[in-house]
């Protein structure tokens, strides 16, 4: 009551020199605060109260990024400061394993996004750990077994088939029929990854219908990834979060769908019936037995799990395949040793799939995909929340609730011979990189929490790779800077990967189930 009258009293000349005075004093706790976390580590030396470098980042966050890579060569790791946290950006391979080995209760917790839990929400597998999520992903592991993966192989090809046809279709629209049409790929790549995901995660349980309103649900997800997360109305954030509700109930009936299915004993024919099969002998033993549920196996828990399996397949995927497109024109060399190793194993003409032992035998297509996805890792950061203080070198501890960013991206360029030069051989058995320099590899994480889909992540890109190779001829539509790396939110080209193609093929394979 004393403090109101005293404003009262005041003068607007008062009010005024109050009214600074309290920022500058806000200002000053906020930099004493960054100023004591941050110690001796390279970073700004001053930072704006809150927002911190929250806009340079929004603007241009490869810039950004780039410049917390450079300032951070000394030690390894480099600070800043984002929307009230303290970060810190993890440079080195080695300080990065120390992260991703220590995600449990008294080190780390992996968020995937700095707003990761208001999006996915609390139970989501990436904020699990220990027992539990060990458990969890040791029930998930029938999914990515040798069958499932060759039953997803097949929806893959017959997805991916359809999709090209349309790109050669589109390029080839031009109404006076006298010159092919420039396609830029982002958006049509992007489409074809929902699909399939779509297809392989859930399979007939999606109807036209609800597979066009998951679409525009996902598309608003994807937006609020890169907006602040401002949860109010009207906002970017707020839509993403209310969207991501919405696909999890409609995976939640997806999966009461293929449980009821899976019960009368029919075959499993996308990734949540192998899962529901497995589930359902679960659930009996545990009635047989007079114990309760396994944990975590409710339908809706189940669906956001799926969702996670969606998000993780689909903007990676992206990225790696526009990567894939950009880099093999640049390499006539290496495109061509790739269309010569498929014609190898697979005949368009034939109308067989590519079968998933043949993926596999693909070496030098493998090594490719392998080197795209070293070369241009489509997540380059994967955030960190420090639930205590941990220490990371001798002479620096992480500060509790700091959000650590080890990259992905500056791993992938450390250790390997010439690691700026795109080279397919570096995977050879001859040279062995993959082995010799294994730790910096880690486009799929590393510890507890890495990757659980890796195989089939990296068999849709051979896929891709070996398909688009030997079907389509296709030409970059190159200008200054089409390579730039940009956010969205995983690294893609600057120009969405503008090209010409048309049919390389006689005629194109007819891929079906029967």
């Amino acid at each position: 009551m004393g403090f109101l009258l005293l404003l009262s009293s005041l003068t607007p000349r008062s009010l005024t020199q109050f009214f600074f005075s309290f920022l500058a004093l806000l200002w000053l706790i906020h930099q004493l605060s960054y100023w004591i976390k941050k110690r001796h580590v390279p970073g700004p030396v001053f930072v704006l109260p809150f927002i911190g470098n929250a806009i340079p980042l929004v603007r241009n966050p490869r810039k950004f990024w780039e410049e917390q890579a450079v300032i951070a060569k000394p030690l390894g790791f480099s600070a800043n400061y984002l929307i009230g946290n303290f970060m810190l950006f993890i440079r080195n391979a080695e300080l990065s394993h120390r992260i991703f080995s220590n995600v449990r209760p008294d080190a780390f917790m992996l968020v995937g996004h700095p707003f990761g839990k208001k999006l996915f929400g609390e139970h989501n597998l990436i904020y699990m750990f220990g027992q539990d999520h060990k458990d969890l992903r040791g029930r998930i592991a029938p999914n990515f077994t040798v069958k499932a993966l060759s039953t997803y192989t097949s929806l893959q090809q017959i997805i991916i088939l359809k999709h090209l046809k349309k790109w050669v279709k589109l390029s080839n629209s031009d109404v006076s029929q006298t010159k092919q049409l420039i396609v830029t790929l982002r958006l049509l790549v992007r489409d074809m990854n929902l699909e399939t995901s779509q297809t392989v995660i859930v399979g007939p349980y999606l109807n036209e219908e609800a597979r066009r309103k998951f679409n525009y649900d996902y598309n608003l997800f994807n937006v609020g990834t890169m907006k602040f997360p401002v949860d109010l109305p009207g906002f970017a954030f707020r839509n993403a979060r209310l969207a991501v509700q919405r696909l999890v109930d409609t995976l939640t009936v997806c999966t009461r769908q293929s449980k009821a299915r899976m019960a009368k004993g029919e075959e499993p024919s996308c990734l949540i019936d192998f899962w529901m099969q497995e589930h359902i002998k679960e659930l009996a033993a545990a009635k047989e037995s007079g114990k309760p549920p396994p944990p975590h196996s409710g339908d809706h828990e189940i669906a956001g799990h799926l969702f996670d399996f969606l998000f993780a397949a689909q903007d990676a995927s992206t990225s790696s395949l526009l990567w894939a497109v950009s880099l093999l024109d640049s390499h006539p060399e290496i495109l061509s040793k790739v269309r010569s190793e498929v014609l190898n194993f697979w005949s368009p003409e034939s109308d067989e799939m590519i079968t998933a032992d043949q993926v596999r035998e693909m070496k030098y297509t493998q090594a490719v995909a392998r080197e795209v996805l070293r070369y241009r890792p489509p997540a380059t950061l994967v955030p960190h929340i420090a639930i205590k203080d941990f220490p990371l070198t001798d002479s620096y501890t992480i500060p509790k609730g700091t959000i650590v960013f080890p990259s992905v991206y500056e791993s992938s360029f450390q250790g390997f011979t010439e690691p700026d030069r795109f080279d397919p051989d570096r995977f050879s058995e001859e040279r062995r990189e993959d082995q010799l320099y294994k730790r910096n590899f880690l486009v799929f994480g590393a510890g507890a929490h890495q990757c659980v889909g890796q195989r089939y992540a990296l068999n849709h890109l051979v896929l891709f790779i070996a398909m688009f190779a030997t079907l389509i001829d296709f030409t970059r539509h190159r200008t200054d800077g089409c390579d730039e790396i940009v956010y969205n939110p995983t690294i893609i080209p600057k120009d969405g990967c503008k090209v010409y193609i048309s049919r390389r093929c006689s005629r194109y394979p007819n891929l079906s189930f029967e």
